[in-house]
C-alpha cells in the first residue's frame, strides 16, 4: 500500500520543518533509548558493577542501528514497547544482552527520552522566535513614522504609526520567548529512579550505597547535558512539566493568531498585505483574489495548538499515585504535534513578515478620511486661540461634522469637513495644513518604537546573533 492510501499528517507532509519531523521521528526516538541504556551501563560499570567493555562497546555500535521490524515482532509477541527493544537491542548487541536496562523501568528510557526532545524542541522554537522577532522589530523601526489610523472596537479612534503597531506584535512574542526561554531553563532530567520512585532497584544494585545511587542519577543526567534531575517523582516525572509546556505553546500560538487576524484585517483595508508570489492564485473561480491565505492558515494552525494544552492539562490532574498508563497514548499525540504545530507556525510567521508589504498610499487616503473628525478638537483649540468663541464654535463644528459624516455615509469618498469650517465666517482664519498634518496626533508612536527596540529587542539579538536576519521558505 502506498503513502497515498492512508492518512498523511499535514504537520509532517505539509507544514513543519524537516528538522522538527525528524526530531519526533521514531529513529532519532529509539536511538536515544539506546543512548540512554548506553549511559546507564557507563556509569553503572564506573560505579563499581561488572560490566566489561566489550559489552559497552558493542552497545555503542548499534545504537543507531535499529531493525524495526523485529522490535515490531517483539512487540506484537510481549505487548510491551520497552521490553521489545530491549530484546532488539539485545538481539543486535548480544554481549551485553544480560546487562541491558539494569535496575532500571520502562519510564527511565521513555520520560528521559521525552525531556530530552522536549529540550532540543524548545531551542528550535526559541531559536525561531528570535528570527521572528528581529524580522518584527526591522519592520516597525522601518515604519515607525508613517500615520495611519488606530482602532479602537475595529472603528476608527487616534491616529498611531505602521511601525508602533508593529511593536504590539513583537512585544507579545518577547513575552512568549522568556516564557520559552524559562521553560528551557527549569527543565531538569528523570534520570533512574526505579519503579515507583524510590531507587530501591539501585540501592539494590550497590548494596545499600546510597551515595552510588545519586551519583548514578547525576552521571546519567550530565550525560545528556543536564545539571540536575528532579528532586522526587514516582515511576514518571510529574506530568505538569508537559501542562506547563505545551501551555508556553499554546502561548505563542495565541500571540501568532492575533498577528494573523490584525494582517487579514488590515489585508482588507488593503493598508497592509502579505507576499504574494508571481504565479500564486487566490481564488480558483476569482481570478482577481489576493486572499491573505498566509495569515488564514498561521490562525488555523495556532487554533489547533490552543486547543492541545487541555489534553496535557487533564493529563496531568489525573495521574494515580507513583504511575499510570493513561497517560501513554496522549502524550505521543500532543507532545509531538504540539511542537510541529509551534513550528510550523512560525515558520509561517518568519515566511510573511520579511515580505510584509505596506501601501503608504492607502493609508493616507484612510487617515485624510477620518482625520478632520479626530481633528476638530485641535482645530477648535486654534479658532478659540485665533479669537473666537468655544461655545459658538463647538457647535458649528458639531453640525458641519455630523453634516459631513452623512456625506460619506451616502457614498461620497471624500471628507468635506475640512472645506466646510474654511467656508463658515464664524470660523477665523487658520493654517490648516499645519493644524491637520498627521504626524501632530502619533503622539510618541515613533520615539516608542525607537525605545522598544532598544530596551526589548536588542538584548535579545545580542544573546542570538545567529538566529537574527532569518527568513523561511515554505513550499506550499
Amino acid at each position: 500500500m502506498s503513502e497515498h492510501h492512508v492518512y498523511q499528517n499535514p504537520l509532517i507532509s505539509r507544514y513543519a520543518s524537516r528538522e522538527m519531523a525528524e526530531l519526533w521521528s521514531s529513529q532519532r526516538k529509539f536511538s536515544t533509548w539506546r543512548r540512554l541504556w548506553v549511559a546507564l551501563a557507563e556509569a553503572e560499570r564506573a560505579l563499581g558493577l561488572s560490566i566489561g567493555d566489550e559489552q559497552i562497546e558493542q552497545l555503542r555500535s548499534k545504537v543507531d542501528e535499529i531493525d524495526f521490524t523485529a522490535a515490531r515482532a517483539h512487540e506484537k509477541r510481549l505487548r510491551h514497547d520497552v521490553m521489545a527493544h530491549v530484546h532488539t537491542y539485545g538481539d543486535a548487541a548480544p554481549l551485553a544482552r544480560r546487562i541491558i536496562h539494569l535496575g532500571a523501568t520502562s519510564c527511565y528510557v521513555t520520560d528521559n527520552t521525552d525531556l530530552i526532545l522536549i529540550r532540543e524542541s524548545l531551542r528550535l522554537v526559541r531559536d525561531q522566535l528570535v528570527g521572528t522577532i528581529d524580522a518584527l522589530a526591522g519592520f516597525a523601526t522601518r515604519w515607525k513614522d508613517l500615520p495611519c489610523l488606530g482602532y479602537t472596537h475595529f472603528q476608527p479612534a487616534q491616529l498611531v504609526t505602521v511601525g508602533k503597531r508593529a511593536t504590539l506584535w513583537c512585544h507579545e512574542l518577547i513575552l512568549d520567548y522568556h516564557e520559552i526561554v524559562r521553560r528551557l531553563g527549569d527543565l531538569k532530567f528523570l534520570g533512574v529512579k526505579g519503579t515507583t520512585g524510590t531507587q530501591a532497584s539501585f540501592l539494590a544494585l550497590f548494596n545499600g550505597d546510597h551515595d552510588k545511587v545519586e551519583a548514578l542519577d547525576l552521571a546519567v543526567a550530565r550525560a545528556f547535558g543536564f545539571d540536575e534531575t528532579y528532586p522526587v517523582s514516582g515511576q514518571t516525572y510529574s506530568r505538569k512539566i508537559d501542562a506547563q509546556v505545551m501551555a508556553s505553546l499554546s502561548g505563542l500560538a495565541e500571540s501568532a493568531h492575533r498577528f494573523g487576524s490584525d494582517l487579514r484585517l488590515l489585508a482588507h483595508e488593503r493598508e497592509l498585505e502579505e507576499p504574494f508570489e508571481a504565479e500564486q492564485i487566490g481564488s480558483s473561480a476569482m481570478a482577481y483574489k489576493r486572499n491573505p491565505m498566509r495569515a488564514e492558515r498561521l490562525c488555523s494552525l495556532a487554533r489547533f495548538l490552543m486547543a492541545l494544552p487541555a489534553a496535557a492539562s487533564q493529563t496531568a490532574a489525573t495521574q494515580w499515585l507513583e504511575r499510570t498508563l493513561d497517560d501513554s497514548a496522549v502524550r505521543r499525540l500532543v507532545l509531538p504535534q504540539g511542537f510541529l504545530a509551534a513550528d510550523a507556525l512560525l515558520g509561517l510567521y518568519l515566511n510573511v513578515v520579511p515580505g510584509l508589504v505596506v501601501h503608504p498610499a492607502v493609508v493616507a487616503r484612510h487617515v485624510e478620511e477620518e482625520l478632520p473628525f479626530m481633528a476638530t478638537e485641535n482645530l477648535l483649540m486654534a479658532a478659540v486661540q485665533a479669537g473666537g468663541d468655544r461655545q459658538a464654535l463647538h457647535e458649528r463644528i458639531r453640525v458641519h461634522s455630523l453634516a459631513a459624516a452623512a456625506r460619506l455615509k451616502e457614498g461620497c469618498g471624500d471628507n468635506d469637513l475640512v472645506t466646510r469650517l474654511r467656508e463658515d465666517p464664524a470660523f477665523p482664519p487658520l493654517d490648516y495644513a499645519q493644524v491637520m498634518d498627521p504626524t501632530r496626533f502619533t503622539g510618541r508612536c515613533a520615539e516608542q518604537v525607537d525605545t522598544f527596540v532598544e530596551r526589548e529587542v536588542e538584548p535579545i539579538r545580542a544573546r542570538h546573533p545567529a538566529h537574527c536576519g532569518m527568513a523561511r521558505d515554505i513550499d506550499v
